[in-house]
């Protein structure tokens, strides 16, 4: 009778077993384990972190995933469309093995126009695990085996461009150089931001002013002149290495700017608070109030930076690069493969040349994705 009174009244049932497991649970939790519960819970989130777990992987094992080699052509095959997967042959027959058929190009004499048909007397067989163009894993150890590809004929799933290069193992190439660009890029920019962001806010006075000036100098400089300039300064005879290294470089040291004004707003509004106060009478330097006190207190706004940095570097890159002011050839990146496909004829005869579209469209929507659900984690209090 007294629990069943107390419930009307308004107070709340005595807590089952598994209740109060449950509430030890997460009252004893650290901090990242209440994010990660968080984190779960979003699920655009997880989809996000698989997709660039994919693209994470793609980067690290591109020449062992790709059919081909970056510059491996086949002559006969040029603005060749994307070949199709059969498991049904001409007779009718299903197969197990997926495979393809010789394609044959021959131009058109009414409209000019390069078409290809299929030789269903010639299938060629897709095989996993074949021996291909030989390559150094990871710089170090020589292999010669790829993941799929076809003992006889050759293998494009997304077509070739006009030198009859394969756009699938080119794309694969072309994922690791974007997003290590993005990753470095974004690094630079994150410690340069947070540092800069620190020092004006925490300090104020003339030391605010003169980083507060020199932000908005920065920020007045027109993006587009800015790297034809930058673009016209980098010597022609830099190796591909050089100019790679130094557009990473750049692109962090241009993307600082809008994460120091966030930083140094909130610390500008939290340098006054009790714990600050108590954390610097209590002796602790300037660098360790701002870094275990100060910003640990606004991470959620950090990461959402983070978040929309990070898509911005490979946007930038890619954008830069597709109008030639970024990375040439024989560089391999999204923006650069890009470059194949500015002309009416790109659109109108050899779509697949814009494949790399796709890639950094997903790309972009996985990280903001994530973003968005470590923003939530970063709070796990909240509701």
């Amino acid at each position: 009778m007294a629990e069943v009174s107390g419930a009307l009244s308004g107070s709340p049932l005595p807590a089952t077993g598994a209740v109060r497991e449950a509430e030890l649970r997460y009252y004893t939790a650290s901090q990242f384990q209440l994010m990660w519960w968080k984190f779960r819970k979003h699920r655009l989130a997880l989809i996000g972190m698989a997709i660039l777990g994919v693209f994470v992987f793609i980067a690290a094992f591109a020449e062992f995933l790709a059919p081909y080699s970056s510059t491996a052509r086949t002559v006969g095959y040029l603005h060749g469309r994307p070949q199709t997967l059969h498991f049904i042959d001409a007779e009718g027959q299903f197969h197990l093995r997926p495979f393809t058929y010789a394609l044959s190009a021959a131009m058109d004499p009414t409209t000019f126009l390069l078409e290809t048909k299929e030789d269903t007397s010639t299938p060629w067989p897709v095989r996993f695990f074949v021996k291909g163009d030989e390559y150094a894993f990871w710089g170090l150890i020589k292999f010669d085996l790829h993941l799929f590809g076809v003992e006889e004929g050759h293998l494009h799933l997304l077509g070739t461009d006009q030198l009859g290069r394969d756009i699938l193992s080119r794309l694969f190439y072309a994922t690791r150089t974007s997003l290590t660009i993005g990753v470095v890029g974004l690094f630079i920019s994150f410690f340069l931001g947070l540092i800069i962001g620190g020092i004006s806010g925490f300090f104020g006075g003339w030391v605010d002013d003169a980083i507060q000036r020199f932000i908005e100098f920065i920020r007045s400089i027109p993006t587009l002149p800015l790297w034809m300039s930058l673009a016209a300064a980098l010597p022609k005879e830099w190796s591909p290495e050089q100019v790679y290294f130094t557009i990473t470089i750049l692109l962090g040291l241009l993307g600082w700017t809008h994460l120091a004004r966030r930083v140094r707003g909130k610390l500008l509004s939290l340098r006054e608070e009790d714990f600050i106060v108590a954390a610097r009478i209590g002796g602790s330097t300037d660098a360790r109030i701002i870094a275990r006190h100060m910003l640990p207190s606004f991470l959620s706004y950090i990461i959402v930076d983070l978040s929309i940095s990070f898509p911005y570097m490979i946007l930038a890159e890619t954008s830069l690069s597709f109008i030639g002011l970024g990375l040439r050839a024989p560089v391999i990146s999204w923006g650069v493969l890009l470059q194949d496909a500015q002309n009416v004829a790109a659109i109108a005869l050899y779509p697949w040349l814009f494949t790399p579209v796709a890639f950094v469209i997903v790309s972009v929507m996985a990280f903001s994705f994530v973003g968005d659900g470590m923003r939530d984690a970063a709070d796990p209090y909240s509701r």
